[in-house]
């Protein structure tokens, strides 16, 4: 079929769907919803069969919808209508949700049904629970109604069969919804309410006397509020008269106790939360409101920090932190696993400098298999463009000098994977990969991925960006010097199974996340245990001095750096207008013609 995908933004589900429907046979081509003109041009010129829908923030026009068959894939079971649907599922509880496939019509929400997929909900965040159950039953539904679609029918053949309709027109949540109180709200009452915003639009409340957007939010442990509060005590005690005989005050709800990596501990009526990120007002109507960590946003070095060791034991799971550390399998058949679960899989200096020291841990242990598995929501994303943004707004820095520094950041953690001889390295994909991100799975000896994995291995969309962390060493010897060239400027999403064609993953082992990780841990144990592992490893250390011996690495890292130091210095300054416009979220002027195959 000819399929028009009209989208707000091409997002996760855009891409998954792009990604799905071209592995099935279809010819796709997308177009932003910019305005309603724009539209009725797009599908006079692109003939499709239909349009798809993915996500929308406005109505398809009649102009559209009265000639040709759009389908609406909408966040909700059928019955559900509305634009915060995802929202009130996790505000309201819900155990079990959906995803609908409909026909867009004069209402909203409510034409006929095409097919429609559940999902078990789980208790994670929103963008969580979208970018993995309610991505993959999407791309169900959508499968399913396609299989419906008969030329010149006015409905689906056969139509589907429906649950009982328990759903109903549920209007946008209201920031009164969502509002805080830290003196009544309980732990739970506050995480649900924060997952039901993260992504977007974050929940307004207060953190040292100033309103911000909080967003990545973690129930602390009794332990972790306990250290906070005796750490607290103390400094308190510490800084009394000698004289004093009064007691420190407890913290009220509300009050920041603690830091860790990127987030503030912050008590509540019950026990505590932890904050990793918050957006605060701009410094000037002209800067963009940044998401930045936590412990970047504000300066919070009068607070104590309370480290969690890497290598968590299972009693000590629900500790949260950034990383973490495990190991399994008998002696002489180890295998280690270290997670990154960067917010948003965007990997800032301190978290890089965090991730070489982890990494450099695990060289100590006696493993033969290391698995970098990144975050269960993303791999990494590359570079965090937020932090970089913010860096011009402080005296004696800039963004060029920052971009500087992180990508120098990053191209260390490549290094440290690709200087760990004598074990073997997996990277396991739990989530998507974007840019640097790719390429830091692609130092690992061997890339395992589930079918829903989604890789952007290209930087070109960031205003031309040339991109480190040694890809052209890594790309080029996994697929070849052509095809390499084609995946960098292409600049399209490439799913699992062309990622496998490719030479890009090299094994897939489950068809979704939640059985992909004990696939990859089977696996991750086979291979310690495989009787040729010594002789893999030789053969891995023997390549690696081979082309050494041809170019080193640093000569790799050198050139793409001279490259990088144009983009962030030269005289082209579309890196910096690319950056700026995706911080600040504005909005998109025109669909670039990588993906409007229409319009070239």
């Amino acid at each position: 079929m000819k399929i028009l995908l009209l989208t707000h933004l091409f997002n996760s589900l855009a891409q998954r769907l792009f990604v799905e429907l071209g592995e099935r046979g279809h010819a796709v081509t997308v177009e932003f919803d910019i305005a309603d003109s724009v539209t009725e041009e797009a599908v006079a010129l692109a003939k499709p069969d239909l349009v798809l829908a993915p996500f929308m923030k406005r109505r398809i026009p009649e102009s559209v919808w009265s000639r040709c068959l759009c389908l609406v894939v909408h966040p909700g079971p059928p019955g559900d209508g509305g634009p915060s649907a995802l929202d009130h599922a996790i505000l309201n509880g819900e155990r079990e949700w959906g995803v609908t496939v409909l026909q867009a019509t004069g209402e909203l929400d409510a034409g006929p049904v095409w097919a429609w997929a559940p999902f078990a909900m789980r208790a994670a965040s929103k963008g969580e629970l979208y970018r993995r159950e309610l991505v993959d039953a999407a791309v169900r539904a959508v499968v399913d109604a396609l299989a419906r679609w008969r030329p010149g029918a006015l409905g689906p053949d056969p139509p589907p069969a429906l649950p009982e309709r328990h759903g109903r027109w549920q209007p946008l949540v209201r920031a009164g919804q969502r509002a805080i109180d830290w003196r009544r709200d309980g732990t739970g009452d506050v995480l649900r309410k924060l997952r039901s915003a993260d992504g977007s639009p974050g929940v307004t409340a207060g953190l040292f006397g100033e309103p911000c957007r909080l967003f990545d939010a973690h129930e602390a442990t009794q332990v972790a509020l306990q250290a906070a509060m005796a750490a607290t005590a103390a400094s308190a005690a510490l800084s009394a008269p000698a004289t004093s005989s009064a007691r420190p005050t407890a913290a009220a709800p509300g009050q920041a106790i603690a830091r860790r990596g990127p987030a503030l501990l912050v008590r509540t009526l019950d026990g505590a939360l932890w904050i990793g990120h918050v957006r605060r007002a701009p410094a000037s109507p002209e800067r963009p409101a940044l998401k930045l960590a936590a412990t970047r946003a504000f300066d919070a070095a009068h607070l104590p920090e309370l480290a969690a060791p890497l290598m968590r034991e299972d009693s000590a799971a629900a500790e949260w932190d950034e990383l973490r550390y495990r190991e399994f399998g008998d002696e002489g058949h180890r295998v280690g696993w270290l997670e990154f679960d960067f917010h948003n899989g965007a990997l800032s200096e301190r978290q890089a400098a965090r991730l070489v020291d982890a990494l450099a841990f695990a060289r100590t242990r006696a493993t033969q298999a290391l698995v970098l598995a990144g975050g269960a929501g993303f791999f990494c994303n590359g570079i965090h463009l937020h932090d970089i943004e913010a860096a011009a707004d402080r005296a004696c820095d800039s963004a060029a000098d920052a971009s500087w520094r992180a990508i120098n950041a990053i191209d260390d953690v490549a290094l440290a994977i690709l200087s760990l001889g004598d074990r073997l390295t997996v990277a396991a994909l739990r989530g998507n990969a974007g840019a640097g991100g790719c390429f830091l799975a692609l130092a690992a000896d061997a890339v395992w991925a589930h079918r829903g994995v989604v890789q952007n291995p290209h930087y070109k969309n960031m205003g031309n960006l040339y991109g480190s962390e040694y890809w052209t060493y890594l790309l080029p010897r996994r697929v070849g010097d052509e095809a390499a060239r084609r995946i960098m400027q292409g600049r399209l999403p490439i799913g699992a199974g062309e990622a496998m064609r490719l030479g890009l993953v090299d094994r897939v082992l489950a068809d979704d996340a939640e059985a992909f990780e004990p696939a990859a841990l089977d696996a991750a144990l086979a291979l310690a245990a495989a009787p040729d592992l010594p002789a893999r490893i030789a053969a891995k250390a023997a390549r690696r001095a081979a082309d050494e011996a041809v170019k080193p690495l640093a000569a790799y890292r050198a050139e793409e750096l001279d490259r990088m130091r144009r983009n962030f210095y030269g005289f082209d300054p579309s890196y910096h207008v690319a950056r700026h416009h995706f911080v600040a979220r504005k909005p998109q002027a025109w669909t670039p013609r990588h993906l409007a195959v229409h319009r070239r």
